[in-house]
Formats: C-alpha cells, sequence, structure tokens
C-alpha cells in the first residue's frame, strides 16, 4: 500500500505540467505555493516549514519534517482587470473600439511537494510549482487591440532538494531548479490599408537555476529563516505568424530573466494555541528592462516594448490559532510593491501595488493526513495608463482573488 501511494503520487505530479498560471502577486510572479502558507498571507514562508511545501520557500526546512511527506496543492485563481477609458486615439481609419471586458478569467494553479526522510540529518525532496504566470485576453476589437489581445506566459519548474541538519540549531538546504517557460503574445495589426489583421508570437525554452536556504531555531518556540533563489535565463524560441495582413511568418526568438528573490522570515509560538509570523522578500525585477522579440535575421519583430520594472518588497504579518486538537485557524495581511511605474505600464501586465487579506484552516483527518483551506482577496490600487502609439489612455481596477485546497500525508 505505501508504495502504491508513491507511485499514484507521481503521476500526480506529471499530471501537474498540463497547467498554467495567471499572475497574482507583484509583476507576474506566482506566489501561490501552498494553501498553508496562503492562510497566512505567507508570512513566514522561510521559516514556518509546516509542511512539504518547504521544498519551494526554503529548503533547509525539510530538516524539521520526519518520516516522508505528501503535500498537493490546488489554487483556483479570478484576476478581475478592467479597463476604463478616458483619452485613447483610434488608430488612422480604423474605429476605437470598446474597453475590452474582464481580461482576467479563473485558472487553475496545482503544486506537488514530497520529502523524505535520508538520515536523522538528512532529507531529499521534490517540488513541482509555477513560480511565474500571466493570462489576460481581452475583446479581440478592443481600443488597444493593437498593443494587446491575448497575453499567456506559463512556467514549470522541477525543484529537487537537499537538506542537512547541522546541530540542533542550525539547517542548510540547497534546490536545483529546471525550469519550463512557454509564451503566446496576440495583437491586432494594421498596414494603413485593408482590413486589420492579427499577429501571434508563440516560444518556449527550457533553463536551470537554483534556490538555497537556512534555518536557524534559536529555541524550540523560535525560528528565522534566510532562503534565495536564483535568477533564471530563458532564451524563448518559437514562430510570428500573421493573418489577415500580407507579413511574412517565421522563426523568432526572445530573452527574458525571471528575477531572483530573497526572503527573511520568522516564526514565534507564543503559547500552545497561538502563533505569529512575518516576512520580507526582495525580487530583483530590474532584470525586466524591455521585451524584445528578434526574427532570426537579426530583425526586431515590431517596436521593442520598453518596461523599466524598479526592484521590489513584500511584506508579510500572519497569525495562527490552535482552536482544538484537530482545527487550526489562520490569518494574514501583506502589502506588495509592484515593478511597473505609470510612465511604463503595459496592457499586457497593467500591475500596480497589491494589499493581500487571508484566511484559512488545517483540519486533521487522521494521524497521518490533514487538509489547508484557503482564501484570499488581493486588493490592486487604481492604475494610470497613458502608452502606445495609437495611445492607449485610462485607468484599470483590477483585483484578484484565490481559493485554494491542500492535502498532506505522512507516510
Amino acid at each position: 500500500m505505501k508504495n502504491n501511494m508513491k507511485w499514484d503520487a507521481w503521476l500526480v505530479a506529471l499530471g501537474l505540467l498540463g497547467f498554467s498560471g495567471t499572475a497574482s502577486s507583484a509583476g507576474f510572479s506566482l506566489i501561490e505555493e501552498s494553501v498553508s502558507g496562503l492562510g497566512n498571507a505567507f508570512a513566514g514562508g522561510a521559516a514556518s516549514a509546516e509542511d512539504a511545501s518547504t521544498v519551494f520557500f526554503n529548503p533547509a526546512g525539510m530538516t524539521r519534517l520526519s518520516g516522508s511527506q505528501l503535500s498537493l496543492v490546488l489554487h483556483a485563481i479570478k484576476p478581475t482587470v478592467e479597463f476604463s477609458n478616458t483619452a485613447s486615439v483610434a488608430a488612422a481609419g480604423r474605429p476605437l473600439g470598446g474597453n475590452g471586458g474582464d481580461a482576467g478569467n479563473w485558472t487553475p494553479v496545482p503544486n506537488f511537494y514530497y520529502v523524505t526522510e535520508l538520515s536523522q540529518n538528512l532529507r531529499a525532496g521534490l517540488g513541482i510549482s509555477s513560480p511565474f504566470g500571466l493570462k489576460t485576453e481581452y475583446d479581440p476589437s478592443w481600443m488597444g487591440r493593437f498593443q494587446a489581445i491575448k497575453s499567456d506566459l506559463k512556467t514549470i519548474n522541477i525543484n529537487p532538494a537537499l537538506a542537512y541538519k547541522i546541530n540542533d540549531q542550525l539547517s542548510v538546504g540547497a534546490g536545483l531548479n529546471a525550469q519550463y517557460i512557454s509564451a503566446e503574445l496576440t495583437n491586432a495589426v494594421y498596414l494603413g490599408a485593408g482590413p486589420e489583421g492579427q499577429a501571434k508570437v508563440k516560444g518556449d525554452d527550457w533553463s536551470v537555476g537554483y534556490n538555497l536556504g537556512v534555518l536557524y531555531e534559536l529555541n524550540p518556540a523560535t525560528r528565522f529563516g534566510l532562503a534565495y533563489r536564483s535568477d533564471v535565463r530563458h532564451k524563448l524560441e518559437g514562430d510570428v505568424t500573421f493573418t489577415g495582413v500580407p507579413a511574412p511568418n517565421g522563426p523568432i526568438s526572445a530573452e527574458i530573466t525571471l528575477p531572483e528573490t530573497v526572503s527573511l522570515s520568522g516564526f514565534h509560538q507564543i503559547n500552545p494555541q497561538w502563533a505569529m509570523m512575518g516576512d520580507i522578500t526582495w525580487t530583483r525585477w530590474s532584470r525586466f528592462q524591455e521585451l524584445r522579440i528578434v526574427r532570426n535575421t537579426g530583425i526586431t519583430v515590431g517596436q521593442p516594448t520598453i518596461e523599466n520594472w524598479d526592484d521590489t518588497y513584500r511584506f508579510a504579518l500572519g497569525a495562527s490559532y490552535q482552536q482544538s486538537k484537530q482545527l487550526k485557524l489562520r490569518g494574514g495581511i501583506a502589502y506588495d510593491q509592484s515593478p511597473v511605474s505609470d510612465a511604463y505600464r503595459t496592457a499586457r501586465i497593467p500591475d500596480a501595488d497589491r494589499t493581500w487579506l487571508t484566511v484559512g484552516a488545517t483540519y486533521q483527518l487522521s494521524a497521518k493526513s490533514s487538509m489547508d483551506f484557503g482564501y484570499a482577496h488581493i486588493f490592486v490600487a487604481n492604475a494610470a495608463i497613458n502608452s502606445g502609439t495609437p495611445a492607449l489612455v485610462g485607468e484599470y481596477s483590477n483585483s484578484v482573488d484565490i481559493l485554494s485546497a491542500q492535502f498532506n500525508h505522512r507516510f
């Protein structure tokens, strides 16, 4: 029975490769890597180490887990992305178009984690997740169609990791990240005569990175975690195709570096009922300065999109209450800075500062199994835009809702 459960876990992990993500954290990052973490707004992510999802947040935390543990996670994310026009300009000879509707849709984002005890001080783990993702799709005739119709970016991150407990207070961990990325971008095209057409760019790539972590336990009630995830440099290769206009199709490439992050977290068990946790995470979004798509002849497709993103911080506080032996209640709040300034906001990523409010619960099903549930509402600040030619001028009103469930089992 034990071996069958392990094979089932691997089959589930392979099945995750069919899903994509939609940005719910700043920029196009996805912090939704666990449900226990979501309930606390991911405060204490690098220090809590409550289940196998610590493979992602801080591999050193695996030393706090005994035996073998499995976590199966599913998030349902619904962004609301609505544009209000104030002074947009139509292309010459073309109708202006509408506001685009709600460009956000429900999207499932699953995660898989498995940790096993190799010896008293050594642990091994595997995580499969989607740390970056974006999906917006406007009505094809909307007024910003020459800048963006569909934007779909997906990542799959396969993260084997090891952790070693040096002594009763200090643990270290490291992991390798094999990361797949795919992207599809569409927009309208008009050559000054005849009907409008559409351009579609698709590409993908595999690349590698790494993650490191340290966990220091000051005493049985208090611990601190420091975690680093490296940047991952991709060169997507694919094709551009045009429909409805006499423009040449052909192979293209685009380079993008997904940013590194550093997280400092703390966890304190106040008494048997109450625990508090906090987190500060820095993300090096300044690596994303432009989006340039190049044909294999070296000629840029259209005009490069200037991004000029800034580095950001995310601050989170959370608390948990052990209501009974079976039930733990969670809550959290976070402030998530946007890397996008007003001057460089685009229709593909109309991002702005975010405030998270989250609630969650863990229910102990048996001595070896538990379920986590979580809900988050993300308030996104109104975002002005004045972008492109013809100009898209107006304001975005955005928000995000997340519903999540997680199953945990110890073998």
